[in-house]
């Protein structure tokens, strides 16, 4: 097994839909030092996506917290095997049930026509994901993905 030696970083920005490509970009930059296929980082950036926009539709949704307070957390680590585990976190809402925020098809967004497939996304393209979330304190999602040789 390669052991490679730990790497981490952590950025904060504004819970913008326009930042969606940018956490897309520093997953896939920080990652690039494994020298990863085209195939397993092109499944990494679709789960970091899912996670990010799942904190831009959701996390602040109905919420009085000031728009200048609407942030993603995003951190990101190198373990080793060649394991990447980023964290998308928020300090929203927060989500009162996991379990079934996890059920596909599952969505509290239905009049904006959501698919509730955000979870189920983010479980087909990673190796394993955690979620956690404390109503009115916000949520943390960790994406498990363990790149090839």
């Amino acid at each position: 097994m390669n052991t490679l030696p730990q790497n981490r970083f952590k950025c904060i920005f504004p819970a913008r839909s326009v930042n969606e490509s940018f956490a897309r970009m520093a997953a896939s930059a920080f990652v690039a030092q494994l020298d990863p296929r085209v195939d397993e980082l092109a499944d990494l950036k679709t789960a970091v996506s899912e996670a990010v926009t799942n904190v831009i539709v959701h996390a602040y949704a109905g919420t009085e917290i000031p728009p200048e307070e609407r942030v993603v957390i995003l951190c990101g680590e190198l373990r080793e095997g060649r394991l990447a585990v980023f964290s998308v976190k928020d300090r929203g809402k927060g989500i009162e049930n996991i379990k079934q925020a996890r059920e596909p098809l599952f969505t509290t967004s239905a009049a904006e026509e959501r698919s509730g497939m955000g979870f189920t996304v983010m479980e087909t393209f990673t190796d394993k994901i955690k979620v956690t979330s404390r109503p009115g304190k916000g949520t943390s999602v960790r994406l498990y993905k363990r790149f090839s040789e």
